[in-house]
């Protein structure tokens, strides 16, 4: 495969790649935004106040696409009002340093208003994907401790209402739409608590101080709640710049949801922080539509997934030209090098990788703009970033170039995870001699380019979204004709990975396409579309190990046989 050489015309942010590297010094970097350590810090100060004590007020920080259709902006000033009234309404209700404050919204500017209304207020923000089931809402709301709720009337009505009297600390929802009627104490609209909130200014908070909480999941039990400090910004700001080439001017386009990690890191924080406008689109996936953004918005960053790549390969024949674009970039799983050298052809850019996790925070592996590709390499080490393959679980056992072992991360980064309050002894699991442990496996080739090789857990990796399969075969089991069910990713060309799930049936009844649907039904009911399996087969027994743990490997290789050879059981 031939190396994809820099674009020529690529702007410059990252001057010297080799001189960054080994000058960056962290806690000078740190300092320089005044995020060192025991320095008062607060990252909404950086992403929008600090503008506006700039002059640059009335620069648009927001391009919002309704559904609609329609065009407007929110200029920086405008935002930190908004921003302001929200920390205010927190305020007023209640809520105080450290306090939990979630939001089950799809990309609409209100996300933009309430997480840094929240961490303005010191609060702690985090996002919840809007189209999971009840009983995945409830249970991270209840780990979070929820003690503010913002989402829509939709959302509320089917999913938050049913499951209200499990959530003991929820005292106060906001919707972004209309009220239902008789609505219950606690529920308003947030255009009626933004009007009357008064103006707050910043907390008082310092660069340690909990922000951000994304939710990741394991291979067993529970979602692991991970917070992040405010001095995450730098981080965020920083990779913008490195990898994602953002500036000021930019028109950036992060197309993630805000109920994932990559939302908030990148869809909120890189761009303003950059000075840049951030073009947040609530419609649907439309190739119609993503193509009108990206050509009459003028997207100079256009920040995305492989999925939705595929998924537009598919529809768009020939794209149009897109003189403003200037860099394109993937995330959330492997991206293949068919679609990086598609991007090429279509849009005249090659798609450029990037990896990161939830617990990193921000990008630490990336195909930069100012480098060569070489497609499907996961790509080079941010600046700043140190990496490292070792030997699975051994930080001190450096395995040599081209070997697989597992990808840690030295642990001075600073938007690693703080913590992780429903697993205590998470952080200093996967933290050992200095050193974050991802629980991925690559290898690093001669010319210092990584290339990841898997997961080292069980975690599906679906249209890049994160589904731990713990939590679709509790739900499976809930379901009264259900004894055992294992669950495992299938490859599918489109998605990445499609969620399948083997089920072995109670003696009652026949195990007939009647039950497998109204397995199908009751699972989405519960998870949503988005962890729900896509395939359910029927089986008398499922492997297990001697400890009675199922044996997934086995699923995973007799999901991969049967659905390179069968069709017709998907849903």
């Amino acid at each position: 495969m031939e190396w994809i050489e820099k674009h020529p015309d690529v702007s410059p942010r990252l001057t010297d790649y080799d001189a960054e590297c080994s000058n960056l010094n962290w806690p000078d970097a740190l300092a320089r935004w005044g995020a060192g350590e025991n320095q008062p810090f607060n990252m909404a100060v950086a992403a929008v106040d600090r503008h506006v004590a700039e002059g640059l007020a009335e620069r648009p920080a927001l391009r919002i696409i309704d559904r609609d259709g329609g065009d407007r902006s929110l200029t920086y000033g405008a935002l930190q009002a908004q921003t302001a009234r929200f920390a205010g309404a927190l305020g007023s209700a209640g809520v105080g340093v450290g306090d939990r404050v979630m939001a089950v919204l799809g990309p609409v500017p209100e996300v933009h208003v309430a997480v840094l209304g929240t961490v303005r207020a010191g609060a702690v923000f985090g996002g919840l994907f809007s189209a999971f089931g009840p009983d995945l809402l409830a249970q991270r709301l209840r780990l979070a401790e929820a003690r503010v709720l913002v989402t829509t009337t939709a959302v509320y009505e089917r999913k938050i209402a049913p499951i209200r009297d499990r959530l003991p600390s929820l005292r106060d929802i906001w919707l972004v739409d209309g009220l239902p009627e008789n609505p219950p104490p606690g529920l308003r609209r947030l255009a009626d608590v933004l009007a009357e909130a008064p103006y707050a200014e910043p907390a008082a908070t310092r660069a340690e101080s909990p922000a951000l909480l994304h939710f990741t999941s394991g291979t067993t039990g529970e979602p692991k709640a991970l917070i992040h400090a405010h001095r995450a910004a730098v981080a965020h700001a920083l990779t913008g710049r490195w990898a994602l080439d953002l500036g000021p001017e930019d028109c950036f386009w992060c197309t993630a949801d805000p109920g994932w990690v990559t939302g908030i890191s990148y869809g909120v924080f890189a761009p303003l922080l950059n000075g840049a406008t951030a073009l947040v689109d609530a419609r649907d996936f439309d190739p119609d539509h993503w193509l009108e953004n990206l050509r009459d918005r003028a997207v100079n960053v256009w920040y995305t997934s492989p999925t939705a790549l595929r998924m537009l390969r598919r529809a768009v024949a020939e794209a149009p030209a897109l003189p403003a674009l200037r860099h394109i970039a993937s995330v959330g799983e492997p991206l293949d090098s068919e679609t990086v050298e598609w991007g090429l052809r279509a849009f005249g850019q090659p798609v450029h990788d990037t990896y990161w996790q939830s617990e990193t925070g921000a990008i630490v592996i990336a195909n930069l703009p100012v480098r060569a590709i070489k497609p499907g390499a996961m790509g080079l080490p941010v600046p700043g970033c140190i990496p490292a393959i070792v030997t699975p679980g051994d930080p001190d056992s450096p395995v040599t170039d081209g070997a697989v072992g597992e990808l840690a991360i030295r642990g001075d980064w600073p938007a690693l995870f703080r913590d992780c309050p429903n697993r205590p002894d998470y952080r200093a699991r996967v933290t050992r001699s200095g050193w974050y442990l991802t629980g991925d496996l690559a290898r690093r080739d001669a010319d210092g380019y990584f290339w990841f090789v898997g997961r080292g857990d069980d975690m599906i990796k679906t249209a890049g979204h994160m589904v731990g399969p713990f939590e679709v075969e509790a739900a499976l089991m809930a379901h009264p004709r259900v004894s055992e069910a294992g669950v495992v990713g299938a490859p599918d060309p489109v998605a990445g990975e499609v969620v399948w799930a083997f089920v072995v049936p109670t003696g009652e009844g026949e195990a007939d396409e009647t039950l497998r649907r109204d397995i199908l039904a009751h699972a989405r009911r519960r998870l949503g579309p988005a962890a729900a399996p896509r395939v359910i087969l029927f089986r008398r027994r499922l492997p297990h190990t001697r400890s009675g743990k199922i044996l997934r490997r086995r699923l995973r290789r007799l999901a991969s046989r049967i659905s390179g050879r069968q069709s017709g059981v998907k849903a």
